[in-house]
């Protein structure tokens, strides 16, 4: 089984759409969803579940998102943050442990986490904070880098190996206490955490947007660190050449690992109000000049941490109207082409976290397509990719099954 070589490749993927579906009766967000593009898209093409994250792994998109790529994460994952490095240019040594840098919204006296992204802070306000913190950061030995939104760099010169830290997304509404870093050497975060309360309480920054009602970025959170690991591309790999388009460093830093090209969109924010119909174009574009685009979309992975349902079902929609039909509208200009849609991890509401369960896939080809049969009765979604398509299929083996390397039924 060999692929061609004038065919175009695409992988789509809508950050934490999937939901815990096996334990209750109730929708799951996306059987709620009104998505016509991809209930089209399953009754023509192939659906089944798949295992993005090891067992020996914590969920997350890092470790998900190299599954998709094509990666074994239990070889090649050493920590989110030097990913994320990557992304923002930041030439990592060996020796330098890289973190990521949350601002988060604390609560009750800074005991509770509240908001792991600062409310959903600009980046504009984050850079503002950051840069009130850089004196603080440096002198306890650190270097710092902003990023977008919430979302900055932490780089510890020949930082130890033996640093636990916690994700603040994996705990939201309870106490910090027993996510606070630990280790030999953990001291120094945790000063750094401290320090952080007394000059961002009272920042400006943070007194705005209360008088606006909105929650205050008013503590740093250190975690994902990692030091930089050893990774093929995938020219190396497969012989073809592509791109990654995202708003989220993470994905696109592992897209750099992966020798893609990162395409920058303007108004890519990673949340709900993000450039859509740019991200569509940036991909279609990359493809005309490509083998392969890397699409990521993050809104309904933050509308399930957020915790709020019709905000996950909104995401979910905006995602099949504005970026799944738009794409198969666009990809006419090609002869043939091949599609991978997949959430990389679940995010259900009702935990708001991300859980390691499967998640449902689909491919589609443009034979398929243009041949157009199938149910008009379809309607993607967890159960019904558990129930009549291919049974968990290990997440690093679809990329093969989307260039042709591998039947998708073995």
């Amino acid at each position: 089984m060999s692929s061609d070589s004038n065919t175009k490749y695409l992988i789509i993927v809508p950050d934490g759409m999937a939901d815990t579906f096996d334990d209750s009766p109730d929708p799951t967000s996306l059987e709620s969803s009104n998505t016509p593009w991809m209930d089209k898209m399953a009754s023509t093409g192939s659906i089944g579940i798949s295992r993005t994250i090891p067992d020996s792994l914590a969920p997350g998109s890092d470790v998900a998102t190299l599954s998709l790529m094509g990666y074994s994460a239990e070889d090649t994952y050493t920590g989110r943050a030097p990913f994320e490095a990557a992304s923002m240019g930041i030439d990592l040594k060996p020796s330098d442990l890289a973190f990521r840098l949350n601002l988060v919204t604390l609560e009750r006296n800074y005991t509770l986490m509240a908001d792991h992204s600062g409310d959903h802070i600009s980046s504009p306000e984050a850079r503002e904070l950051i840069g009130a913190l850089v004196l603080e950061i440096e002198s306890l030995g650190f270097s710092v880098y902003p990023g977008v939104s919430y979302r900055n760099l932490l780089v510890w010169e020949d930082g130890p190996d033996d640093i636990v830290t916690y994700p603040p997304h994996d705990f939201p509404g309870q106490p910090i206490t027993r996510y606070l870093p630990t280790g030999p050497e953990a001291g120094r975060l945790l000063r750094l955490i401290v320090k952080s309360w007394r000059i961002l309480d009272k920042h400006p920054v943070n007194q705005r947007r209360q008088k606006r009602g909105q929650g205050p970025a008013n503590s740093v959170w250190p975690w994902g660190q990692g030091k930089p690991p050893q990774i093929r591309t995938l020219q190396e790999r497969f012989g073809l050449t592509g791109a990654v388009v995202a708003a989220v460093d993470l994905v696109r830093g592992i897209g750099k690992y992966a020798g893609l090209d990162v395409i920058d969109v303007e108004g890519a924010t990673g949340y709900l109000d993000t450039n859509y119909e740019g991200k569509v174009r940036a991909a279609i574009d990359a493809l005309s000049t490509r083998d392969f685009v890397f699409l990521h979309i993050e809104a309904p992975d933050e509308a399930g941490h957020s915790g709020q349902r019709d905000l996950k079902i909104k995401a979910i929609e905006d995602f099949d109207q504005r970026v799944v039909g738009p794409v198969l509208k666009e990809l006419k200009a090609f002869d043939n082409w091949r599609i991978l849609l997949a959430p990389d991890h679940q995010t259900p509401v009702s935990k708001r976290v991300h859980t390691r369960g499967p998640i449902p896939f689909m491919f589609l080809d443009s034979q398929s397509w243009k041949a157009g049969s199938g149910s008009a009765d379809t309607k993607f979604s967890e159960r019904l990719a558990a129930k009549t398509g291919v049974k968990e299929l290990q997440g690093m083996n679809l990329i093969e099954v989307l260039f042709c390397r591998r039947n998708l039924q073995e």
